[in-house]
């Protein structure tokens, strides 16, 4: 296959994020997305040729993994506003995780047709980065909803990208909650390395150290508090040696920012600091990037973490104050209901957190070990 020098940066989005919500008091009741981009057009980062309209992933590109069954009845839920009791039994639609809103197929589709389209790109390109920030729903099961995703992107995304030839793909994953969809696609499969690290004892309670998905899955639960410290251990102990001796292809990040101090349904600790440390020490190792993504649940640290990461892909340099524009997309946050702490000052005049360092723990450091010891 004849491909294209170079691509991107590119950001991957869409206003249907802007549009809609999951309601209610769910999580994905805040912004996100939308956040991200206001806040890289106020900076400057993200001029017309940088971005590209997200499309809807059609029915037919979504059963690469999905089943038709599991697709209709999504598109049925859309068009009726309601889920049956059988959907729901069946598919797990209108569950208190995975609700029923107005665009509960329209949305997820638009996200996988991001990712699609970023891996269109860059399995035709010899090199290149792509954002895709509305894309990272590594729960999704083939024919049900599952960890407030109704699709799963990241698979979608990786089984294109194999089509069109990439022999080798590392999937690394930083979300404070384990990536079970993406490992139950891939286990076994040697063309894709999976690394994840992930909170211990959190939901959905797979990813133990033991677990090796079928060959080429490593997984890390971390206790509660991880700091930066630790995750640059991990890093250079696991993450970074394990992606460069794989050789990938391509690199797909899931970002999840859940994995944050500020974030509600985790308990870990990491500032944003150590997202950019990761980003930095991967996207030398393959020539093609497609960051994503995922959980993040506090208005104020997801839009931060997703912007500061798409500056450091795209090659900004990172302001010590935000200007008055991009500090006013900050301050017009909220939570959307609920009775949260409003957010501290410098989440507002500031991208970048300061280092939230600490020790290294034992058993951060034995489970390392354990890692280590794996054959690759």
């Amino acid at each position: 296959m004849t491909r294209q020098a170079h691509i991107g940066p590119l950001m991957i989005a869409s206003g249907i994020y802007r549009r809609s919500s999951y309601g209610g008091l769910h999580p994905l009741r805040v912004p996100r997305v939308s956040t991200v981009v206001d806040l890289a057009r106020a900076l400057g980062w993200l001029p017309a040729e940088r971005y590209r309209q997200s499309p809807r992933a059609k029915a037919a590109a979504l059963t690469a993994w999905h089943s038709a069954d599991y697709i209709a009845a999504l598109q049925s839920a859309e068009a009726s506003g309601e889920a049956t009791p059988e959907m729901r039994a069946r598919y797990g639609l209108g569950t208190v995780a995975n609700p029923i809103f107005p665009q509960v197929f329209s949305r997820p589709a638009t996200g996988a047709g991001g990712i699609l389209l970023a891996a269109e790109m860059l399995g035709h390109a010899a090199s290149g980065a792509v954002h895709v920030p509305g894309g990272g729903t590594h729960h999704g099961m083939p024919d049900r909803a599952n960890g407030f995703c109704y699709l799963n992107d990241p698979v979608l995304g990786i089984l294109r990208l194999k089509a069109l030839g990439m022999a080798r793909i590392a999937y690394v994953d930083i979300d404070a909650h384990h990536c079970d969809g993406v490992e139950f696609a891939f286990a076994g499969d040697p063309a894709v390395r999976l690394i994840s690290v992930h909170e211990e004892g959190r939901w959905p309670f797979t990813g133990r150290l033991g677990d090796d998905g079928g060959g080429n899955a490593f997984n890390l639960p971390v206790p509660r508090g991880l700091n930066d410290t630790e995750l640059r251990v991990v890093l250079e102990g696991l993450i970074g040696p394990r992606v460069a001796e794989f050789a990938p292809d391509v690199i797909v990040l899931q970002a999840g920012a859940d994995s944050l101090l500020e974030d509600p349904l985790s308990r870990l600790a990491l500032s944003n600091t150590a997202y950019l440390a990761v980003l930095a020490a991967l996207r030398p190792l393959a020539p093609r990037f497609l960051l994503l993504g995922g959980g993040g649940y506090n208005p104020w640290s997801v839009g931060r973490c997703w912007t500061a990461l798409w500056g450091t892909l795209s090659g900004q340099e990172m302001p010590d104050r935000l200007p008055l524009e991009a500090s006013e997309v900050l301050r017009a946050l909220s939570w959307m209901g609920g009775a949260r702490p409003p957010p501290a000052p410098a989440m507002l005049s500031t991208l970048v957190d300061a280092p939230r360092e600490g020790p290294v723990r034992p058993e951060v450091q034995e489970r390392l070990r354990s890692l280590a010891l794996r054959p690759g």
